[in-house]
Parts: structure tokens; C-alpha cells; sequence
């Protein structure tokens, strides 16, 4: 699985390799923390679920973005 980052494919669906590890460290650490895998963990890498569950569209860019602006917030 960890071949599925060599390819342009996961890069792609992304939108650019900075995204891609940007979100991959994001999901680790909620992994560590925790999180349960959103697909079948059985005999895999954390590395190798995180890239299964990108590749799938089970998580993506807008992956736990919340719904306000920051730059809006009221004081």
C-alpha cells in the first residue's frame, strides 16, 4: 500500500503533496489519540491505513474543517 504514495494518484486527489502531508499528520495523530481506522486495520501500517482511507474518499482536504471563518469570529 505504501506503493499508493509513489504514484500521482494520491497526490492528485489531494490537491498537492504539501496538502497530502498535511492531512496524513493530522490523521495520524488522531490515530494516536485514539481515532478508530475507517477501514480494516488487519495487518497494516498506520501509514498504510491512512493512505487506504485517502484513496477510498473516506477522508479528504475538507476533512474536519469547521463551518466558521476564523478571520470572521466576534469578539
Amino acid at each position: 500500500m505504501i506503493e499508493a504514495l509513489k504514484s500521482d494518484e494520491i497526490i492528485q486527489k489531494i490537491g498537492g503533496r504539501f496538502k497530502l502531508t498535511a492531512l496524513m499528520q493530522k490523521r495520524w495523530l488522531e490515530l494516536m489519540q485514539g481515532s478508530r481506522p475507517m477501514v480494516e486495520p488487519e495487518g497494516k501500517t498506520t501509514l498504510e491505513i491512512i493512505a487506504q482511507e485517502i484513496l477510498e474518499g473516506k477522508i479528504g482536504m475538507d476533512y474536519g474543517q469547521s463551518d466558521t471563518d476564523p478571520g470572521t469570529a466576534k469578539s
